[in-house]
């Protein structure tokens, strides 16, 4: 009777590490809504431990019953070895995050005059030390990260299209130069792997949220999400990042993300405001954080406010897919807008200067100033809302 319990234990131990390996960090139903990566990172670095145990609490019965047991018994036992053997397969080389999406074989960036990218994609465009680079996200979107150079700086170009997180991040950690592998998931969000500790990061925040660097962030270096037509027109020497020939289908499936038209029950988006997957504009300052309705932007093309301390202005360019996050206070001036949608100009209640929705005044006395950028995203408000609980909105 005991060694028959230690053959139940032994396989139920089996069959459940090697599907809660998996089951913990990849979006199947109820998995990515309580906090269990602790428990995932624990049966990860340890499966193979678990594995010994359990084949040892199994390998005496199952042998004696393999050769001395009945028919009825040797045929249930090899079937269920069977049923372990396609799940080894499935969860270890199937379902794995990074088996399912690989880095780009053939990594291509062409100058803007040279580029034939469709101007109405949307991009995460980096700009360092005068040179300037965009990322499709219908690419990184599907890659979920892309190592460059940007200005002679290293980065890490990641996008989650789960939570439709754009961030790009320096891989230095603790002075060294590092490189991670998309791992799973983490609340919906993509988490990846460290090369050196094996720790687990947030691609949201940038935060380790497991392993021995837990707690650690990487810096984020500043990015920007827009249309393609509006980066060039701002960097009109940019670099634009090529589809690799390789991943024709892959991108070909997130057609339509872009606009939220994609149907899919992962990334599909609600029109609706403050739903779970409602499109919103989230800032950070000082700790502090919001989130603006994207609805609301694109009615009214700018939104004004005060947080953090800091006057902020958010505006959108036409076709409601670039938006900018501004610094109201240039020249000592707290600057007031009001809205011209025949000319698609901002004017300033203090000086009557004209200036674009990217922050740039064209006529008046500040012709030629420039509003600071804030640091700013557009992305679900369910990811918005867990990554930075007691945001206000």
């Amino acid at each position: 009777m005991k060694k028959n319990l230690l053959l139940i234990f032994g396989l139920i131990l089996l069959f459940a590490v090697e599907i809660l390996k998996v089951y913990f960090i990849m979006p199947f139903p109820g998995s990515q809504q309580s906090n269990t990566i602790g428990v995932a990172y624990f049966i990860d670095r340890n499966i193979w431990w678990i594995r010994i145990l359990a084949i040892a609490m199994i390998i005496v019965p199952l042998l004696r019953y393999l050769r001395a047991g009945k028919l009825w018994q040797k045929i249930l036992l090899w079937l269920v070895i069977i049923l372990y053997g396609l799940i080894f397969y499935t969860f270890n080389f199937k379902f794995l995050a990074d088996k399912m999406f690989y880095q780009p074989k053939e990594k291509s960036m062409v100058a803007a005059y040279a580029d034939t990218t469709d101007k109405n994609k949307l991009i995460i465009g980096v700009s360092i030390n005068g040179e300037a680079k965009a990322y499709p996200v219908e690419i990184i979107g599907y890659h979920h990260q892309v190592k460059d150079t940007v200005g002679g700086q290293p980065v890490m170009v990641t996008y989650c299209t789960v939570c439709r997180t754009g961030r790009v991040y320096s891989p230095f950690v603790d002075g060294k130069y590092e490189t991670f592998r998309l791992v799973g998931m983490d609340h919906f969000n993509a988490m990846f792997e460290d090369a050196s500790t094996k720790s687990w990061w947030q691609q949201a925040t940038g935060v380790s949220i497991a392993g021995t660097l837990r707690g650690a962030k990487l810096p984020e270096i500043p990015s920007a999400q827009m249309k393609l037509a509006d980066w060039i027109a701002i960097y009109p020497n940019t670099f634009i990042l090529q589809p690799d020939s390789n991943y024709k289908a892959q991108y070909n499936s997130l057609k339509g993300y872009d606009e939220g038209t994609l149907q899919s029950s992962l990334e599909a988006r609600d029109s609706a405001s403050w739903q779970k997957k409602s499109w919103v504009v989230g800032l950070k300052i000082n700790e502090h954080t919001k989130a603006y309705d994207w609805n609301t932007l694109v009615v009214k093309k700018m939104i004004q406010d005060v947080f953090a301390g800091t006057p902020v202005l958010i505006t959108t360019e036409p076709g409601a897919k670039t938006f900018y996050a501004l610094n109201r206070n240039i020249e000592n001036l707290t600057l007031q807008f009001v809205y011209d949608s025949t000319a698609n100009i901002l004017k300033d209640a203090e000086t009557m200067s004209t200036w674009k929705p990217n922050g740039s005044c064209i006529d008046g006395l500040l012709k030629g100033k420039q509003l600071a950028p804030i640091q700013s995203y557009q992305e679900f408000w369910h990811s918005w809302q867990n990554f930075h609980p007691g945001t206000e909105r």
